[in-house]
């Protein structure tokens, strides 16, 4: 996938105007003081804040149409239409959706070189990893969101100093508290099913720290993977024929993008599905546990800026990080449960900074 878009003479024109127009300083990461003195290797003078008036293009890249992922989205554009009008600065932003289509993705980003845009934004770690490689010689700015494991992905050499021309926000997930969640609602459970993307690499570590924690508690693991809606649907069936008592799913796109279609059936056969993020509870899942993505999405806008229109370097702005001590539990799914939204709330909350509810709907509301 590393396929030299540009050439060298090319990116170097563009590495020069993303200089002079956006400045390349050091700086903490999104919510800290203004940028400091340092520079990225190769620059000639300072980087300076931008002056008002200023116009950058940014392009946006989704990786599929679901939930957690458009939240995000919607409120980068939000933020930073609101961070353009106190600075008096402009943010063009060209959006595009690869709905996990490795060609179209590529093409996205090819597109957006073409267009010389200042920034990319790469939401999921599919289209970070690809707009890594095709910016390894243009050196122009990624701002990445919702990658679980930077560092595992390769995306970034650590969370405190990236090292290259791309940072962003993390939705890493705390799997052991998701554990203690199930355990905390039924600790006699003997059968766990884990159900996820094989192909995903947002999956990896959480399940391999399932796997762990499960095994070490002496229940009994029940794996089911599926890299589409249909996959995934034909992979609940076979769980519930397992006799699964619960259902862990990290921040998975591919089970998040399948979850309007299988809740109710885990429902209907009693089996809680508990999950990497508030959306899957929002499309049906039992429970959901995990980041904040309007507040991920939020975040992720004010490092674009940071970059931009303070010049901050994404080399040694660190990857931001969020807590994730909030559980979402589906009062509708309760209520097919039969159990009450009051008694699991005060069962998860030694385990949570808060437990929060919400109904099934197909997307959060404006």
């Amino acid at each position: 996938m590393k396929k030299k878009i540009v050439a060298i003479m090319t990116a170097m024109v563009m590495v020069a105007a993303t200089l002079v127009g956006c400045g390349q300083a050091a700086a903490p990461a999104a919510d800290a003081a203004p940028a400091a003195e340092a520079v990225t290797e190769g620059a000639a003078e300072e980087a300076a804040p931008a002056e008002a008036g200023a116009v950058y293009k940014v392009g946006i890249c989704n990786y599929v149409d679901d939930a957690s992922l458009n939240q995000i989205v919607d409120n980068i554009e939000a933020q930073l239409k609101a961070i353009g009008d106190e600075k008096g600065v402009t943010f063009e932003i060209a959006y595009d959706n690869c709905n996990a289509d490795a060609n179209v993705l590529s093409q996205i980003v090819a597109n957006f070189i073409a267009d010389e845009v200042d920034l990319m934004v790469g939401v999921a770690t599919p289209v970070a990893m690809t707009m890594q490689a095709a910016t390894e010689e243009n050196k122009i700015p990624v701002i990445f969101a919702a990658v679980s494991d930077p560092v595992g992905a390769g995306v970034v050499e650590t969370m405190d100093a990236p090292g290259a021309n791309i940072t962003g926000t993390s939705d890493a997930l705390d799997t052991n508290a998701i554990m203690n969640l199930i355990l905390a609602e039924k600790p006699d459970i003997a059968k766990v099913g884990l159900l996820y993307d094989v192909g995903q690499d947002s999956s990896t570590a959480a399940i391999a720290a399932a796997k762990d924690f499960l095994s070490a508690k002496g229940i009994e693991v029940i794996e089911h993977t599926g890299t589409n809606v249909s996959e995934i649907d034909l992979a609940v069936d076979a769980m519930i024929a397992d006799g699964v008592e619960a259902i862990f799913t990290p921040s998975d796109n591919t089970v998040m993008t399948a979850e309007l279609s299988i809740y109710e059936k885990l429902a209907n056969a009693g089996i809680r599905h508990y999950a990497g993020a508030d959306s899957f509870a929002l499309n049906g899942a039992f429970c959901g546990y995990g980041v904040d993505y309007a507040n991920l999405g939020v975040e992720t806008a004010n490092m674009v800026a940071e970059i931009l229109v303070n010049g901050a370097d994404p080399a040694t702005t660190a990857v931001k990080t969020f807590d994730n001590g909030t559980a979402t539990v589906n009062t509708d799914i309760c209520d097919i449960l039969g159990v009450s939204f009051d008694d699991i709330s005060a069962t998860f909350a030694p385990f949570c900074t808060k437990v929060e509810s919400i109904q099934t709907a197909e997307a959060f509301e404006e």
